[in-house]
């Protein structure tokens, strides 16, 4: 009776089993649907978020502030060549303040990578970016490695300023992220910025997944570039762009 049991089992199994034609079928027809790689915009009202945004995905610069939909994403369709066919950057531009503290969790939850973005006309506009930091650090948790987190001066084409590149050099070396410095009215490093987020994010997915050991103290290299932010505040300055944690 065992033995009749177990033969009818195998001869269910080869019925049940999809032929490897049909599998081949199956994923030209219906293809696995590529995630998005989703990229959070924070920072005070009024730092240019949007701006850059907009010189990203539309080329363009408006002198109109207009505050971001609270529940709207912008989406920006990567070059087949660079990122693969079919991918899909998605921007969430989350509006400055605590307005909405649920909403912020949920996508800060949900983000692959971080922008955190103030002025450098305005020296309130960077120290406000703090809780912001904690806070990305508070949900990702010992993942914070995973996901870069870049810290930007925007505004940096304005001649009256609260901050210098060394101030904000500081703050990347101290959170040990990437740094850019950048106008999207002229247009400087804006698209330098999103292309290096993609840019590790690709290198993410090709390389072995492994877990780096976490930096405590910024090494001598580090040092070198925090010292080179004093000679030219125009173009960027990448501070261990491999990941978000100290």
């Amino acid at each position: 009776m065992g033995n009749s049991c177990s033969g009818l089992k195998e001869k269910l199994g080869q019925r049940v089993r999809p032929s490897p034609t049909l599998s081949f079928l199956r994923s030209v027809l219906f293809p696995k649907k590529k995630k998005d790689f989703c990229v959070v915009v924070l920072g005070s009202a009024g730092v240019g978020k949007s701006a850059l945004v907009q010189r990203w995905v539309n080329s363009c610069f408006s002198e109109k502030y207009e505050p971001p939909a609270p529940l709207s994403d912008v989406i920006y369709h990567v070059p087949d060549g660079l990122f693969g066919s079919g991918t899909k950057m998605r921007i969430t531009d989350l509006p400055g303040g605590q307005l909405y503290p649920a909403l912020q969790c949920l996508k800060i939850a949900r983000g692959h990578a971080f922008i955190l973005v103030y002025s450098v006309t305005e020296k309130q506009t960077l120290e406000e970016l703090t809780p912001f930091y904690m806070l990305i650090r508070e949900i990702k948790g010992s993942n914070l490695h995973k996901y870069p987190v870049v810290l930007v001066g925007n505004k940096c084409d304005e001649a009256r300023r609260e901050l210098t590149t060394l101030d904000g050099a500081a703050y990347a070396l101290k959170w040990n992220c990437g740094f850019f410095e950048t106008s999207a009215k002229r247009n400087i490093n804006v698209e330098e910025l999103f292309f290096e987020l993609l840019t590790h994010e690709r290198g993410a997915e090709t390389s072995p997944q492994a877990t780096p050991e976490k930096s405590q103290m910024p090494d001598a290299a580090a040092e070198d570039r925090l010292a080179a932010a004093t000679q030219e505040t125009s173009r960027c300055y990448i501070v261990g762009i491999a990941g978000g944690g100290k």
